[in-house]
């Protein structure tokens, strides 16, 4: 219990991102000395998302969906097996947050290869799931979103939720900005009309949760 009470707020999400900053460096020395560019590149992902699972088991999130067999998609946002299934309409999201995190590191990192980009795109995608699953943050979804019910991720849906990014990141690093827009845009636009929420209402509403949002989102 006195692990899981240390594992709150912000304090997940800062050990991600100091570990994995580590991690880049540790990556960055070992090319210098001539190291494997493709071992590297495949053990520091592996690394990143490792970490991130024992977080959030240590967090008390369960590996896998507890109260029946495990399916690769679940559409029913207002079950338990929301965020615990392998695959949910949420899942199309963290696709989002890839190509948003591929757009935030060609901008920011210059010259740096795609590999080294895509991790520091994986590193706040983990970050994040990691932040997602605090106590905190679960108990703000379940106060300012419709996610009355919400009880945090299974660790296999975070880990899906990890690699739908990086498809993301993949997908927005192939097209040309406008084609990356356009899918992105149709996503938002078809998530809104199928579950009435999206990755933009979700951020507004666990920001400064809107009350026209909100009885628009429980169908009132």
């Amino acid at each position: 219990m006195q692990v899981r009470q240390l594992l709150d707020g912000v304090v997940p999400p800062l050990l991600v991102m100091g570990a994995s900053l580590l991690l880049i460096v540790i990556r960055q020395l070992y090319f210098k000395k001539g190291g494997r560019r493709a071992l590297a590149d495949v053990a520091l992902p592996m690394a990143i998302v490792g970490l991130a699972v024992w977080l959030e088991i240590s967090m008390g999130r369960a590996p896998v969906y507890a109260n029946g067999p495990v399916t690769l998609w679940h559409g029913d946002v207002n079950s338990d097996q929301n965020s615990q299934q392998v695959s949910d309409p949420y899942t199309f999201t963290h696709v989002i947050h890839g190509a948003a995190f591929f757009g935030m590191t060609r901008l920011t990192m210059g010259p740096a290869t795609l590999a080294l980009q895509a991790a520091v795109a994986l590193s706040l995608e983990a970050a994040w799931e990691a932040y997602e699953n605090t106590d905190t943050v679960i108990n703000r979804y379940r106060t300012a979103t419709i996610a009355l019910g919400y009880y945090g991720d299974s660790v296999l849906n975070s880990v899906a939720d990890m690699l739908a990014c990086l498809l993301g990141f993949a997908l927005a690093s192939r097209f040309r900005w406008w084609v990356t827009v356009s899918w992105v845009s149709a996503t938002e636009i078809a998530l809104a009309i199928a579950i009435r929420d999206n990755l933009t209402l979700n951020i507004i509403m666990l920001l400064h949760p809107v009350e026209a949002i909100e009885l628009w989102q429980l169908g009132s």
